[in-house]
């Protein structure tokens, strides 16, 4: 659904507070905080109303998602949400150097493997040591029994994308671990979503 550039995913209302207890638990008390994907921009005012002590940095990679982010900020008259960056995961290099934590929403299944890889590499790259990078959306976990809603997803999923699908969450923290993120929390959420929390490795 959209108004004027406002887009409106459904989802954001019933999964944000969720999110945001762990989110309490998991940033700095102040700092930037960069969202991967932004998507309508919903998730960045809720969650930047509700940490006004942190600057919250929007991106994505597609224009109209960029003008729905910030028509919602126009409209939120927040002052601690910047303009979206124009930012691709899986490019080599990021138009932001540094960043205190890092979130990414329902981004991971909804994307090329590339996109995850780009993701961790410059997620280590840009973070301090001790930072959280966050990910938040359904996985394929080994020891646990995929629920059949989740089964489902990933089949359609594939079937609209052939490079899009659930991700085995063990893989993901192989690759997170090879950059130097360091699997630090897992957290069960509500649908059969997870949070996990990577945390950059301290340097040698």
């Amino acid at each position: 659904m959209t108004t004027g550039a406002r887009r409106h995913a459904p989802a954001t209302e019933r999964n944000r507070e969720p999110i945001a207890a762990v989110l309490r638990q998991e940033l700095p008390e102040t700092g930037l905080v960069l969202e991967v994907a932004s998507g309508t921009g919903e998730h960045a005012v809720y969650f930047a109303e509700r940490f006004p002590a942190l600057t919250w940095q929007p991106s994505d990679a597609d224009q109209m998602a960029r003008a729905s982010i910030t028509a919602w900020a126009v409209q939120a008259k927040l002052n601690n949400v910047r303009p979206p960056l124009d930012l691709d995961a899986e490019a080599a290099q990021w138009p932001i150097t540094h960043a205190d934590a890092i979130l990414c929403i329902n981004m991971v299944h909804i994307s090329p493997w590339e996109a995850t890889l780009g993701l961790l590499a410059n997620g280590a790259r840009i973070l301090a040591p001790g930072a959280p990078l966050i990910l938040y959306g359904p996985y394929f976990r080994d020891a646990v029994d995929t629920a059949p809603s989740n089964l489902a997803f990933d089949i359609d999923l594939r079937d609209r994308n052939p490079e899009w699908g659930l991700r085995h969450l063990e893989v993901v923290d192989h690759e997170a671990m090879a950059q130097g993120l360091e699997p630090y929390r897992l957290v069960d959420m509500p649908a059969n979503n997870i949070m996990r929390v990577y945390r950059r490795r301290p340097l040698p």
